[in-house]
């Protein structure tokens, strides 16, 4: 049985020293995503146990798990499977706890806990649909993990742009974006095999030529929902020097106006940006500053990628915007992310938050980029919410596949934007707080950007547990065949994650309990 995390802070297991030190990593992953039950959403945490509260406040385990297998192979998970489904107990599956979408986490549950499986190989692969280099990582390698191993290879491969997110879990599964998305695609592009578990205690090797149904469905048809993967085999692409850039300007340099067109601007220009094949954008918006900030351009220089934001920044310098740039040239794609990245090997990201998304289709840029900007100025006027946005060329034509070639959502293909939507969650405030901003966003700020782009989606990975449209915003025309697999190879519905495919066959009890919907 796992132990709260903030157990030294209360009564009668008190210690001064420790509770300060979790109190000072509360809000920042690692503290978490080495705990076998502890998660980062705050929202699902639901201060049951803080460093924040009294010493003589009740300190339970709340919505995480009540016991946990710490899985160090497929026996492992097939007993836990049987175990569960013999008791009659909920089970879930976690690795580093990043999802916020409560999908790892279950009140009451028994939890596989599949972050030691660390193992990571790298060897030549040929099959029907690819022939080149992999690289093969358990399913509790993290994206900081899986970065430094190619880099010592000499290879690169798609990954998180936050170091500590599990790449073969809800990452990969539910599409995957990061900073090399504008070369190779989504992760779930990049998939060759899948070693997994089903509930039926089957251990199978999923590819597009066998169990190939499964295949398609864990290759961007959301996680925890189909198998319990054990390990990831993805393509490794040759590395090579990789230019970059940032950019930066305030909005208390300038008039509220100025501040808006020159975002306005921005993405007017942005096709032309994400155009250049192989480049892709990262950017944060706020009420108070745009910060571009990562540019990623594999096999490129400083002077080329100078060359395409030009056009931008000679906007800037004609309104008279104080800006700040940087260009750079890395010998590899590690010394680029490294350099963009802070804090290494886990960075700085901060993970007491809400979050949501919204992906914008190149046709509303193209048609109302008008009620694009007026959409986030109304959403970051107040300073409590924020935004990023990744830009990249994601269409098939750009990657090299087809529709049927996993089950990413649809509406990836004709964005050009994926907006995540950060809100405030103070972990010192009253839980109150925190679930009143969590019905702002679903209910206030969500639906602002979707007004605008009615026929878009949502990346699952980022998406609201709470948004009434899950099914066409996470999985689009995608999800009465994602069903049919899930029928397939879980038909008894072990594994249940909210708003995920055939989650509707359950109700949440308020004692964590799920019951069959009626």
């Amino acid at each position: 049985m796992p132990k709260p995390l903030a157990k030294s802070c209360h009564a009668p297991t008190i210690d001064a020293t420790e509770c300060a030190n979790v109190r000072a990593e509360w809000t920042l992953a690692d503290l978490h995503f080495q705990h076998p039950a502890s998660v980062m959403s705050p929202y699902w945490l639901n201060n049951s146990c803080t460093p924040f509260t009294p010493e003589s406040s009740e300190c339970t385990l709340g919505n995480v798990v009540v016991y946990t297998i710490n899985v160090t192979s497929a026996e492992d998970v097939a007993a836990g499977v049987k175990f569960a489904q013999d008791k009659n107990i909920r089970l879930v599956i976690k690795n580093t706890g990043h999802d916020f979408l409560g999908r790892s986490t279950g009140k009451g549950a028994l939890g596989l806990w599949t972050h030691n499986l660390k193992d990571i190989s790298f060897f030549d692969y040929n099959s029907t649909t690819y022939t080149g280099r992999a690289m093969r990582m358990g399913a509790g390698v993290q994206a900081f993990e899986a970065y430094q191993a190619a880099d010592m290879n000499g290879v690169r491969i798609i990954g998180a742009f936050c170091p500590t997110v599990g790449l073969s879990g809800g990452y990969t599964q539910g599409a995957g974006h990061g900073p090399l998305n504008g070369a190779y695609g989504l992760a779930a592009d990049n998939t060759l095999e899948w070693e997994v578990v089903t509930t039926g205690g089957e251990h199978l090797i999923v590819t597009p030529e066998q169990h190939s149904d499964l295949y398609w469905a864990l290759s961007g048809g959301g996680g925890g929902t189909y198998a319990v993967v054990l390990s990831l085999t993805t393509k490794a692409h040759p590395d090579s020097p990789v230019a970059g850039a940032a950019m930066q300007f305030n909005s208390s340099d300038v008039a509220p106006d100025t501040f808006w067109n020159a975002v306005h601007t921005f993405h007017e220009g942005l096709e032309a940006i994400i155009d250049n094949p192989g480049l892709q954008a990262q950017y944060a918006l706020s009420n108070a500053s745009f910060d571009l900030n990562l540019v990623t351009w594999p096999d490129h220089t400083a002077e080329e990628v100078e060359t395409v934001l030009k056009p931008f920044r000679d906007y800037l310098e004609a309104n008279d915007i104080p800006y700040n740039d940087e260009y750079t040239y890395k010998p590899s794609f590690y010394a680029h992310f490294s350099h963009f990245t802070p804090g290494l090997p886990y960075g700085a990201w901060q993970i007491s938050i809400l979050l949501g998304g919204r992906l914008v289709p190149l046709s509303t840029v193209e048609n109302n980029n008008a009620g694009l900007t007026a959409a986030l100025r109304n959403i970051t006027q107040d300073g409590r919410w924020s935004l990023n946005g990744m830009a990249s060329n994601l269409t098939h034509a750009r990657v090299g596949n087809t529709p049927s070639s996993n089950a990413v959502l649809p509406a990836w293909r004709d964005s050009l934007i994926d907006f995540n939507i950060i809100g405030p969650w103070d972990p010192s405030a009253p839980v109150a707080e925190g679930v009143a901003s969590e019905n702002e966003l679903t209910y206030q700020i969500e639906p602002q950007l979707k007004s605008i782009t009615p026929e878009s989606g949502t990346y699952i990975n980022e998406g609201d547990f709470n948004n009434p449209t899950w099914k066409e915003d996470y999985f689009g025309a995608n999800y009465d065949a994602l069903l049919r697999v899930k029928k397939r190879y879980d038909p008894l519905d072990l594994l249940y994650a909210i708003a995920s495919v055939g989650s509707d066959v359950w109700t949440v009890e308020s004692d964590g309990r799920l019951c069959r919907a009626e």
